[in-house]
């Protein structure tokens, strides 16, 4: 089974309540996909303020030496990690091997992510779901 980001299938969950489209990655899949987005697994809203990975990348959060917070300073590590849990979660039962993520988000980013001055400035590593993808042996893919 294949993971998509729900953005990528045309749900309207970014941060800004817009989508990732790509009709040419879901025709090539087919349909035996899943879609997930972690931060609605944690219970963010549709719209909410951006967020960016603090201090290091989405291995760091996991290994608790980095944060994640929103534009407005507000810590939401916790949250996220149990949005990102639920959703490897969700992958296991469905046996997921390969995952295909938004690009430089904090948590799908696979590869560059923003580098947690909302600059828009990208840096080398991983959103906090792809380090945990990749650490529970999933394969994951980066959609540009």
């Amino acid at each position: 089974m294949v993971l998509i980001s729900s953005c990528i299938t045309g749900v309207k969950c970014r941060y800004n309540a817009s989508a990732s489209y790509n009709k040419n990655l879901l025709k090539k899949i087919g349909d035996k996909y899943i879609h997930i987005c972690p931060e609605i697994l944690a219970g963010f809203k549709i719209p909410r303020k951006p967020c960016e990975i603090f201090g290091g990348t989405g291995d760091d959060v996991l290994t608790g030496n980095a944060k994640i917070f929103d534009k407005d300073g507000l810590d939401i590590t916790e949250q996220m990690l149990i949005g990102i849990n639920k959703a490897l979660q969700i992958c296991l039962e469905n046996n997921v091997t390969k995952a295909y993520l938004q690009t430089r988000s904090p948590t799908c980013g696979y590869n560059k992510i923003y580098d947690g001055t909302f600059s828009s400035t990208l840096k080398n590593g991983n959103g906090i779901f792809s380090a945990l993808l990749i650490k529970n042996g999933i394969n994951v893919v980066e959609v540009e």
